[in-house]
């Protein structure tokens, strides 16, 4: 991979803050460097940009049309993945959250390279953020994508799993992961456009 195609997918990826509160001020690394020094990725504050994706591992996964169904994020490879953890009763998530996601599948839902999910990650509120809320947000939001719910174990203290292995700050939690299943963006915030046009870049 060349130098120069790495500062521009720096460049581009970094637009994809210009909504967030403190977004990192370089969303990407070298992987080059990475490569040859072998060095681990800085651990931030939250997230787990720079690390592999995690597998998540639920028992409730509905399509399109609201039917059981399975998602692998491993079986994602190959593809961007662009995923949203929500919680029906977050305001942040219906301001901001669901209509990035809801735009991002209008231009996406069907590109053979990338793949799109949205995950109710309950951490709180458990009587308003249930399993038929999922399919209600789909509806009212006309989401052609794969929806879960995350309510967590006894074993995680009832926390959600997939919260815990991608270390989000919380909900709207927004993350981008590359064909290779490196994370290269996750915050709370997204600027639609920019992460539209990155991703257009990638596949075009």
């Amino acid at each position: 991979m060349s130098s120069q195609y790495n500062v521009k997918r720096r460049q581009l990826i970094q637009g994809l803050g210009a909504l967030s509160v403190a977004a990192p001020s370089t969303l990407l690394a070298n992987s080059e460097d990475t490569e040859q020094t072998g060095a681990v990725p800085e651990q931030e504050k939250y997230g787990i940009r720079q690390y592999e994706a995690p597998e998540i591992e639920l028992d409730y996964w509905i399509d399109a049309n609201g039917n059981p169904t399975e998602f692998s994020v491993m079986e994602q490879r190959g593809k961007w993945l662009f995923m949203k953890f929500f919680q029906n009763w977050c305001p942040g998530c219906h301001k901001y959250g669901f209509p990035t996601i809801q735009k991002f599948a209008e231009e996406f839902n069907d590109h053979p390279e990338v793949a799109i999910t949205a995950i109710q990650t309950v951490f709180e509120g458990r009587s308003v953020n249930t399993k038929s809320a999922v399919r209600d947000l789909q509806l009212r939001y006309e989401l052609p994508i794969t929806m879960g719910h995350d309510e967590g174990t006894e074993a995680t203290g009832n926390h959600p799993l997939s919260m815990i292995n991608y270390r989000t700050g919380g909900t709207p939690w927004l993350i981008l992961v590359a064909p290779d299943g490196t994370v290269v963006y996750n915050h709370f915030h997204a600027d639609t456009d920019s992460l539209i046009n990155f991703v257009k870049e990638q596949v075009s």
